[in-house]
C-alpha cells in the first residue's frame, strides 16, 4: 500500500472520482505499507479473533507473498490445514494506491486466487462445523454449488458474501442462495440481484431468497432483516477513515461472529458496524479487526422498524 500526497482525487460528481497519473510519470511516495488481506483471511481473522475454531479454506502460491500469507493465519491461531498451494500461479497480490482521505484505487493480480479445485473444499474431514462464510470463488458456480449441497446435508448454516464474478451472472448466483442463511451485500451489489432502489425495497425483494439479508451503504450505514423486523444502523464512527480496505469483510464477519452466537440482529449488526469502523481507522485490512472479547462498545443509533 502507497500513501503519497500526490494522489489527490478529482471527482467530475460524487459517484465518479479518480487519479490523474500522466503516463510516464514517476509520482513520490512518503510510506510504503506490506499486510496480508483478502476477503477470506480478513473474515478468518474476525471469526479467530473472537473464539471461533476457524478454518481458511483458499489457494495460494508458493512464494514469499503466499507465506506471508500463511505466517499470519498462524499467528491469529487460524487453521490452515485445509489450504491448498498452487505450484503454477503466484498469490494473489495488491497494490493499493492510497489518497489522503482514505479512498484507494487498487491493482490487483488475482493469481491463485481464481484457480479453484473442487478438492481444495472437500468439508467431509471436519468432524465439528457450524457455519461456513463464503467469500467470492472467481465465478466457478460449479464448485459454490457442492459446497453448497454438502454444506446443508451436514446441517452447517452458510453466510455468503459474493464478489464480482458471481455478481456478474445473477442468473446462476439466485438458485444458490436457497442453501444461504445470510447473505451480505452492499447497495449496489443488492441492486444486481433483485430490483429496488431504496436498502428497504432490497431487503425485502432479496428475502425471497434467503432468510437473513444485510446490505450496507458506505456513510449511510447498514441494513438487516430476518422478514419480521428491518433493522437500519447508522455510522458507528463518523471521523474520517485512514484506509477502508477490509471495510466490507470486516463488517460481514463482525455480523456473522455475533448472529452465530445467537445475538439478535441489532446487536450483530453493531458490532459488524463497530468491527469495520475500527478497521477503516487503520492501515491495513486486519489491523484495526476487534475481539469482542476485550472490546466494549460505544453506543451507536439503530432503529427497528417492525414488519406487519
Amino acid at each position: 500500500m502507497s500513501h503519497s500526497p500526490e494522489l489527490v482525487p478529482m471527482c467530475e460528481n460524487p459517484e465518479d472520482c479518480f487519479f490523474n497519473i500522466p503516463l510516464g510519470a514517476k509520482i513520490n511516495v512518503n510510506k510504503i505499507n506490506f499486510a496480508t488481506g483478502g476477503g477470506a483471511t480478513n473474515a478468518a481473522t474476525t471469526f479467530a479473533r473472537n473464539g471461533y475454531h476457524t478454518y481458511f479454506m483458499g489457494a495460494i502460491g508458493k512464494d514469499p507473498a503466499g507465506a506471508s500469507v500463511l505466517a499470519d493465519l498462524d499467528q491469529e491461531g487460524v487453521d490452515t490445514t485445509f489450504l491448498s498451494f498452487n505450484g503454477r500461479y503466484n498469490t494473489g497480490t495488491s497494490v493499493l494506491l492510497l489518497a489522503p482521505n482514505g479512498e484507494r484505487t487498487i491493482l490487483t493480480y488475482r493469481g491463485a486466487s481464481t484457480h479453484y479445485h473442487a478438492e481444495g473444499f472437500d468439508l467431509s474431514h471436519i468432524e465439528k462445523l457450524d457455519w461456513l462464510y463464503a467469500s467470492t470463488l472467481s465465478g466457478h458456480f460449479e464448485i459454490l454449488d457442492q459446497l453448497f449441497r454438502d454444506t446443508r446435508k451436514k446441517g452447517v448454516k452458510i453466510a455468503f458474501n459474493p464478489g464480482k464474478k458471481e455478481l456478474a451472472d445473477p442468473a446462476k448466483l439466485k438458485p444458490l442462495l436457497s442453501d444461504v442463511e445470510v447473505l451480505l451485500v452492499n447497495k449496489e451489489e443488492a441492486k444486481q440481484i433483485v430490483a429496488g432502489e431504496t436498502c428497504e425495497e432490497l431487503l425485502l425483494h432479496a428475502r425471497n431468497f434467503c432468510p437473513i439479508v444485510v446490505i450496507t451503504d458506505s456513510v449511510n450505514g447498514a441494513w438487516a432483516s430476518d422478514g419480521e423486523q428491518i433493522i437500519r444502523a447508522e455510522l458507528y464512527d463518523d471521523r474520517k477513515s485512514l484506509d477502508r480496505t477490509g471495510a466490507g469483510d470486516a463488517f460481514g464477519s463482525g455480523f456473522v461472529t455475533k448472529y452465530a452466537a445467537g445475538a439478535k440482529l441489532r446487536d450483530a449488526i453493531h458490532f459488524a458496524s463497530a468491527n469495520a469502523s475500527s478497521v477503516v481507522m487503520k492501515i491495513g485490512a486486519k489491523a484495526g479487526i476487534l475481539d469482542a472479547r476485550d472490546t466494549e462498545l460505544n453506543p451507536m443509533k439503530i432503529t427497528v422498524k417492525t414488519i406487519s
